[in-house]
């Protein structure tokens, strides 16, 4: 048996959802493609698919060894075709994991940019708030924003993240605008319930020395007329429509701004900007088609980024 043969099989089953649409693929006979995916059962000694008469589901250790399967036949045939291409045109599908709405207002434009520059690569966007393991679930790269911790991956910067403080005119002309963070307790504060621990999750790292006070007012005062939402999305809208203010991000928010549906208050006390990253695993041997969307991604947006641009 071919080791690296039963492998495809045993992905392209998965991937096309039966053995016969992975046969047609390959350009092989359903029996024989049955034959290789039995035979790496037997090599490895589990089970890796339950079969019935109309589909194949993916046993515990199964769901482990496919996505592993999947980087590891990706990163041969983009080794194979570097040595054919010299490195000169990057190919292959590009699975990238990105956040919900910063992928839904920023990310197309780019990833058709993107393609038109590299035909031959093709995009598999998962959007995701929460931190995917980009090894264990088959990722290329992952586009983050935060702070990030130091681990074994790489990290690009991309792109300065700047938090404003926001909230719709009608909104402050019936409660009064703030002139200083003391002015906040009587006002009602839309919350990012995801990620408590980021700097748009709450108003605690605004300013040294004040967080105990704060946190009383966020924690007392706010509490019973509170709005959280895990999608800064939601709680723009909500800041248009006048139920409070809400700290989020300008490539959310800036849209609004720019239309005079929401505005910015305390800029003098914004929090130290965050940042995109592209982040992906250190590898000897980088493929290609990651190393062109991470060189790609550099200076797309702007410095500053576009969404910045208030003038």
């Amino acid at each position: 048996m071919d080791r690296i043969d039963a492998m495809r099989a045993f992905v392209t089953v998965v991937s096309e959802g039966s053995f016969t649409r992975a046969a047609e693929r390959l350009e092989l006979s359903p029996q024989l493609i049955s034959k290789y995916v039995s035979q790496l059962e037997h090599r490895l000694g589990v089970r890796l698919l339950n079969r019935t008469t109309r589909k194949s589901h993916l046993t515990e250790a199964g769901a482990r060894y496919y996505p592993r399967a999947q980087q590891l036949l990706s990163d041969l045939d983009d080794m194979d075709h570097q040595l054919v291409d010299l490195q000169t045109q990057a190919r292959g599908r590009l699975r990238i994991s990105a956040p919900v709405s910063f992928a839904i207002r920023h990310l197309a434009p780019l990833l058709s940019d993107f393609q038109r520059a590299h035909p031959a690569v093709g995009i598999d966007l998962q959007l995701n708030d929460r931190k995917v393991d980009i090894v264990e679930e088959g990722f290329d790269i992952a586009l983050r924003i935060g702070h990030l911790k130091s681990s074994s991956l790489i990290a690009r910067r991309v792109a300065p993240i700047r938090l404003v403080l926001c909230a719709s005119p009608e909104y402050l002309k019936r409660h009064g605008t703030p002139q200083s963070l003391e002015d906040l307790k009587a006002h009602r504060y839309l919350r990012y319930s995801y990620l408590e621990q980021e700097a748009g999750a709450s108003l605690l790292r605004w300013l040294p020395g004040h967080e105990t006070q704060l946190d009383a007012v966020v924690e007392n005062d706010f509490m019973s007329s509170d709005f959280a939402s895990n999608n800064g999305d939601v709680l723009v809208e909500a800041a248009i429509a006048g139920a409070g203010l809400a700290l989020q991000p300008t490539f959310i928010s800036s849209t609004a701004i720019k239309a005079g549906q929401l505005q910015i208050v305390l800029a003098e006390h914004e929090p130290e900007p965050m940042s995109l990253y592209a982040v992906y695993a250190h590898r000897q041997l980088l493929a290609s088609k990651v190393r062109s969307f991470v060189d790609f991604l550099d200076g797309y947006f702007g410095d500053p980024p576009y969404w910045d641009r208030f003038d």
